[in-house]
C-alpha cells in the first residue's frame, strides 16, 4: 500500500430522516441497521483498511461524536479523529480535513467517503478506489465515483458523462460533463433512458494539493479560515483555532462549492451493489424480507394480514402489526413512528415539530 493514501470518513451527520431509530445521540452510522453485527462506520472503516494503511485512515466528526467513533472504532488513535466544533456541511469538513494532512504530508492522496453507505461488492469497490488513488497521483484532476442506476430515483443527486471517452487508469473512467442534484420524476426517467448519467455516490477521490487550490479558487472564504491555520495543524494550538474559526464557515456542500464548478473532474462507472441509505425506502430494499415483503428487525414481532412494510423495534418489546400494507413502525427509547413509506419525506417535518412544541430529548 501507498504511504501516500489517506482515507477521510465523513460521520458527523444526524441521520434525522431515520428518526427515531436514528437519534442526535446515536446516529445512523453508529448503528447496526442491517443486523450484521457491525456499525455502517464500522463497515465503512473494515472496506477501506483493505486498501489503505490503518493509520492512514482517518474520521470527521461532529465534537459530540468523537467518544463514540473512538469507541466503535478502537483501533484508530485520538489524533485520527478530526473534530468539528459545528455542523457546516460536507465542504468545510473536507477543506479542514485536506488542510490538516497536507500539513502533515504535502504528496497526500485522499479518498473522501461517507460513513453510513452500503457496498455490497467490496472487491470492485477496492478495486476501482485502488485504480483511482493512482489517478490521482496526477495533482491536478478530481474523480469520484458513479453508481449505474437501476431505477429513476429522485433522492439521488445525477452525474453526467461525456460518452466515448476513455482513459488510460481504466477503461470505467468518463470525462463528467454536468452534476445534476436531485430531479423530479419526469427528469429521472430521462436520465435513465439517455444512457449516459449515473448516480452520484458523494466518494471523491483527489491529492490534497488538487482540492486545496480548487478551495482557493473557487470558495475563498472558506480556504481562508484553513489558511490561517497553516503552521499550527496537528499541534496544540490547532483546536482552540478550529473552535473559533470553523463556525464562521459557510454551510456549503462539497458539490455546490468544487465539483460543479470545477472543469477537470472525471467519474468511474461503478456497479458496487450500492446505497446510501438516505431514506427509509433505501433501507427496505437493502433489508431482508419475509414472504410477504415485510422487512422486520426485532425478536418479537408478529405480523398479521400485513405486508411491504418496514419495522425495526427493540427486541425485548413484543410488537403486533395486524392490517398494515406499506408502512414504517420505528420505535426507540421513548419516541414510536407509524408513517406511510410513501410520506417519509415529512419526518424531518415531524422532528422539528417535536423540537418546537415537546423538546430536543426526544430526537
Amino acid at each position: 500500500m501507498d504511504k501516500n493514501n489517506y482515507v477521510v470518513i465523513m460521520a458527523g451527520g444526524v441521520g434525522e430522516r431515520f428518526w427515531p431509530m436514528s437519534k442526535t445521540n446515536r446516529p445512523k452510522q453508529f448503528i447496526d441497521i442491517l443486523g450484521t453485527g457491525r456499525t455502517l462506520i464500522q463497515q465503512t472503516y473494515d472496506r477501506f483498511v483493505k486498501v489503505c494503511h490503518p493509520e492512514n485512515i482517518y474520521v470527521v466528526t461532529n465534537k459530540i461524536y468523537r467518544d463514540l467513533v473512538l469507541e466503535q472504532l478502537d483501533e484508530m488513535a485520538e489524533y485520527q479523529v478530526i473534530c468539528e466544533p459545528a455542523r457546516k456541511n460536507t465542504a468545510p469538513c473536507i477543506a479542514y480535513a485536506a488542510y490538516k494532512i497536507h500539513a502533515m504530508n504535502p504528496d497526500a492522496r485522499m479518498v473522501v467517503a461517507p460513513s453510513d453507505h452500503i457496498i455490497m461488492k467490496e472487491d470492485v469497490f477496492c478495486n476501482i478506489i485502488s485504480s483511482a488513488m493512482e489517478a490521482a497521483r496526477d495533482n491536478t484532476n478530481f474523480y469520484t465515483l458513479g453508481i449505474k442506476p437501476s431505477r429513476p430515483d429522485t433522492g439521488y443527486g445525477y452525474i453526467q458523462y461525456v460518452a466515448g471517452t476513455y482513459y488510460e487508469h481504466s477503461d470505467l473512467l468518463r470525462k463528467v460533463k454536468t452534476f445534476t442534484e436531485k430531479p423530479n420524476e419526469e427528469l429521472a426517467v430521462s436520465f435513465l433512458q439517455s444512457g449516459d448519467f449515473l448516480w452520484n455516490s458523494g466518494i471523491f477521490i483527489w491529492s490534497c494539493t488538487a482540492i486545496i487550490d480548487a478551495f482557493e479558487k473557487f470558495q475563498p472564504e472558506i480556504s481562508y479560515v484553513f489558511q490561517k491555520a497553516i503552521g499550527i495543524y496537528n499541534t496544540s494550538e490547532e483546536k482552540s483555532y478550529i473552535e473559533k474559526a470553523y463556525p464562521t464557515c459557510k454551510s456549503i456542500s462539497i458539490d455546490y462549492a468544487i465539483m460543479e464548478k470545477a472543469e477537470n473532474v472525471f467519474v468511474f462507472i461503478s456497479d458496487l451493489g450500492w446505497s446510501d441509505l438516505g431514506t427509509w425506502g433505501s433501507l427496505y430494499e437493502a433489508r431482508e424480507k419475509d414472504n410477504n415483503n415485510n422487512a422486520i428487525m426485532g425478536a418479537n414481532v408478529m405480523v398479521y394480514d400485513s405486508s411491504n412494510c418496514i419495522v425495526n423495534v427493540p427486541d425485548d418489546k413484543i410488537v403486533i402489526l395486524q392490517g398494515l400494507d406499506d408502512y414504517i413502525v420505528s420505535e426507540s427509547d421513548s419516541a414510536l413512528l407509524i408513517c406511510r413509506k410513501s410520506q417519509e419525506q415529512h419526518i424531518r417535518k415531524y422532528v422539528n415539530d417535536i423540537k418546537l412544541f415537546k423538546g430536543e430529548e426526544y430526537i
